[in-house]
């Protein structure tokens, strides 16, 4: 799910009882938001904050990169006392206010990140599976109808977690996998092979089937190539979870054979009618054409991105840095060198400086301040010189992964 899509179906999720689908984010803090220290990005975190926050924490995991202990701590602080995640809570301080909603998608993200990050993840797990439909799956909020979006990235997270997805099953006796098939497509005809949003709201198709093409292989947002489809790009009838993520991977390769990329339409009211390039859900889509074992197909919609991706990412922050940077391992690309593009210092940029980073500042720090007391024949400036020289390179020369911390989540 794209960065402003997830902020659109959260924006209306909170604005009506239904608590469901699409709106547009805030493209920037309103004038009386004050920004966490802690948290990724500068817009409005109104309806993105865990999620972007989630994703930049994974990616940098994914990555190597140990994230600031202020940012995860940010993160845990989001939680509820229930396991829940809301979109975002401004005073962490408080208890969760009984009226606050509970995002799926939110909670399955954090589980995703956390559980990488060597957290313990029982009690948000625990609470997703409370909060499963009678069709196994699961809407934005509890209580909303299934989808195909979120049903995915709760998926993701049980596997994340160390659960068997097919073993979740709903009162009724209903597993994910069996929400998920109810959403895809049948072979020939108009989107022939997709996942549809929901049955009665098709929604954006490349978005859902790139998130279901994962959830249906029960696996999360952060993936690798998988083995050679042997089935090649042919869809085909399927009564199963594999059998519908390959024809789900079938129509992204079709969709993405002629431009590269996915579209969007315009929004409601927007003066250019014209269709505009989606560039986070084509690099949902090459996660999804390379977890499938569609490698070739992937490769255009990769090259596209490595061309035109980097200042849709520098414009959108730290959750567009994430997708590229998993599109990027999953098909094998160097996130360090995306068309040009360093993406793992522009989502650090983006927020408090990874741990590897921040030590090596206070360390140059003391070192700087110790030897301006010397008598070595510099002056206090030209040691501060150094010591900046010192931090850069020491900053961009160490990355590091995973971080433990037994604490109940």
């Amino acid at each position: 799910m794209t960065t402003v899509r997830r902020s659109a179906a959260a924006a209306l999720a909170a604005a009506s009882a239904v608590l469901c689908v699409a709106a547009a984010p805030s493209p920037s803090p309103s004038p009386s938001t004050v920004m966490p220290s802690g948290l990724y990005g500068t817009g409005d975190p109104t309806y993105d904050g865990v999620w972007r926050q989630s994703l930049a924490l994974l990616a940098q995991d994914t990555v190597g990169v140990k994230p600031a202990v202020q940012a995860v701590d940010w993160l845990t602080g989001q939680q509820c006392e229930s396991g829940g995640f809301p979109s975002y809570r401004a005073d962490a301080a408080k208890a969760c206010d009984a009226k606050l909603p509970l995002d799926s998608n939110a909670t399955a993200a954090a589980v995703q990140s956390l559980a990488a990050l060597g957290e313990t993840v029982d009690k948000s797990v625990g609470w997703l599976k409370s909060v499963q439909n009678a069709d196994g799956g699961w809407g934005y909020n509890p209580g909303g109808a299934s989808d195909a979006n979120s049903t995915s990235v709760v998926i993701g997270a049980l596997a994340a977690a160390g659960d068997k997805p097919g073993e979740v099953k709903s009162k009724g006796g209903k597993t994910p996998y069996d929400a998920l098939l109810t959403f895809a497509k049948p072979c020939g005809g108009k989107d022939g092979g997709a996942f549809v949003y929901q049955q009665k709201s098709p929604g954006l198709i490349g978005d859902s089937t790139a998130a279901a093409v994962l959830g249906a292989q029960g696996k999360g947002l952060v993936v690798t190539a998988g083995a050679k489809d042997a089935k090649g790009t042919v869809c085909e009838a399927a009564t199963t979870a594999e059998g519908a993520a390959h024809n789900g991977a079938v129509y992204l390769a079709t969709a993405l054979a002629k431009t590269g990329h996915l579209v969007t339409p315009p929004m409601p009211g927007a003066t250019d009618p014209a269709e505009k390039p989606d560039f986070g859900n084509t690099a949902d889509a090459v996660v999804a054409l390379a977890s499938q074992g569609l490698g070739e197909q992937a490769k255009k919609p990769l090259t596209w991105l490595e061309q035109n991706a980097a200042a849709w990412a520098k414009e959108n922050g730290p959750a567009a840095y994430a997708q590229l940077i998993f599109a990027a391992h999953a098909s094998g690309a160097d996130p360090k060198s995306f068309g040009g593009t360093d993406l793992v210092a522009g989502l650090n940029g983006t927020g408090p400086a990874p741990q590897a980073a921040s030590e090596a500042a206070s360390e140059a720090k003391k070192d700087s301040e110790k030897d301006s007391g010397k008598d070595s024949g510099l002056g206090a400036g030209v040691w501060w010189i150094i010591g900046v020289f010192f931090v850069a390179s020491v900053g961009a020369g160490f990355l590091f992964s995973g971080r433990k911390k037994n604490q109940q989540l």
